[in-house]
């Protein structure tokens, strides 16, 4: 049981969160692969992939909704438990690992919501820092090892993947249940949320050119993550490359999130905007770059985990021009709008790559990710050129 005097430490929610970047990197190169030999067609994939994606959207949307007859704390359980229940599916194998991929999304669907709401309100302001870097090395450690754990894995026995995140998952259980969390101050405090209407939010949102390409951004990084994290073994696969390599791949990807710290270093002695700019610039090249060198399979490998960390570059910055625009009075209402990016991608990125798929092979679906950070690249340019520079800073760089 947990211990009701005592409130949530910083360590708890690192501890909760990396065991759930064990859970979802476990499998993040293990649900393409079984997927593609279930249905035997990257198209057929895409497809189902475009239909969970509408599930994630409708899902998260729903959690406010149950946050108001439930307790919060029962409504991550019940997250948690989704987890469990998607790993016994996919253990079954065949085309139970469909039903498993849906239940782990909507699994992260809820945690998502619930772990940012208690985070909201058990950490103070001062401890975020030290939060997102116990996050970094927790979580870092597991998207690292998942990817090439859960291939190895597979490489056993169908099965085995899912025991490993099987486990993570009840380990989440038992956190989340002695963990003194709570019921969900925050929504239990919040009476006006009845009352405001979503679609009030969503209208002043694109009333605010700054905020829609604030939005955008996160949303194009988000889909090159996508068609990366998902394609990149199926590429692989279908160039003979072999099943571990996908897994690899992913992993030598994660790893660059490792190198974050020193990425945010760099983009504060210059601009947020050319860290946005650089990002979305790199990431373009080396995705279209990897999509030419096709025919070599083991270069376009190479070529595109290198664009992954111009990606993971967008991770630490690209959020920052929305941020950094949205005004006071409706950082509440922004942060649910901006929030969406992740849905958004999960939609356009499956149902994009179906497309692409009826006309090219799976390389091409890299060509529409480096074509989308380039465009991004453009839009980037819209951004102030000193957004993020210190107030002092912007003085002394002034001609007189």
């Amino acid at each position: 049981m947990s211990h009701p005097h005592r409130k949530p430490r910083v360590e708890d929610f690192a501890y909760i969160g990396g065991l759930e970047a064990m859970v979802r990197g476990g499998t993040l190169s293990v649900y393409p692969l079984m997927m593609y030999r279930a249905w035997g067609s990257a198209a057929v994939v895409s497809q189902i992939y475009f239909v969970i994606g509408l599930v994630s959207l409708l899902t998260a949307l729903m959690v406010p909704a149950l946050a108001r007859r439930f307790p919060r704390r029962w409504i991550y359980l019940f997250a948690s438990g989704l987890y469990l229940a998607g790993a016994a599916a996919g253990a079954l194998g065949g085309q139970w690992v469909t039903l498993s991929l849906l239940l782990s999304v909507m699994a992260a669907a809820i945690s998502f919501v619930c772990f940012n709401a208690y985070v909201l309100d058990y950490v103070g302001k001062t401890d975020f820092s030290r939060l997102e870097t116990l996050r970094l090395f927790y979580g870092g450690i597991g998207w690292v090892a998942g990817p090439v754990l859960g291939v190895w894995f597979l490489s056993l026995a169908p099965w085995a993947p899912f025991a490993l995140v099987g486990t993570a998952a009840a380990l989440i259980v038992v956190l989340v249940w002695k963990t003194p969390l709570g019921n969900g101050k925050a929504i239990a405090k919040a009476p006006s949320t009845r009352r405001s209407h979503p679609l009030a939010h969503v209208q002043r949102f694109f009333a605010q050119p700054r905020l829609v390409t604030g939005w955008l951004i996160p949303v194009i990084r988000s889909c090159g993550w996508w068609f990366y994290f998902v394609y990149i073994g199926i590429f692989a696969l279908e160039n003979g490359l072999g099943e571990t390599v996908g897994g690899v791949a992913s992993s030598l990807a994660n790893m660059g999130l490792f190198l974050a710290p020193l990425m945010l270093r760099w983009m504060r002695q210059n601009s947020v905007r050319k860290a946005v700019r650089v990002g979305c610039l790199g990431g373009g090249i080396f995705f279209l770059a990897g999509t030419l060198l096709s025919p070599w399979p083991w270069t376009t490998v190479t070529i595109l985990i290198f664009g992954t960390y111009f990606l993971v570059l967008l991770d630490t910055c690209a959020g920052l021009p929305f941020l950094m625009a949205v005004k006071p009075s409706e950082r509440t209402e922004m942060s649910a709008v901006y929030s969406s990016f992740r849905d958004a991608s999960g939609i356009l990125s499956p149902g994009i790559a179906w497309l692409v798929l009826q006309f090219f092979p799976v390389a091409g679906v890299f060509a529409v990710a480096g074509l989308a950070l380039l465009g991004a690249w453009l839009v980037a340019g819209k951004l102030h050129p000193e957004l993020g520079v210190p107030g002092a800073e912007r003085v002394r760089g002034r001609t007189p």
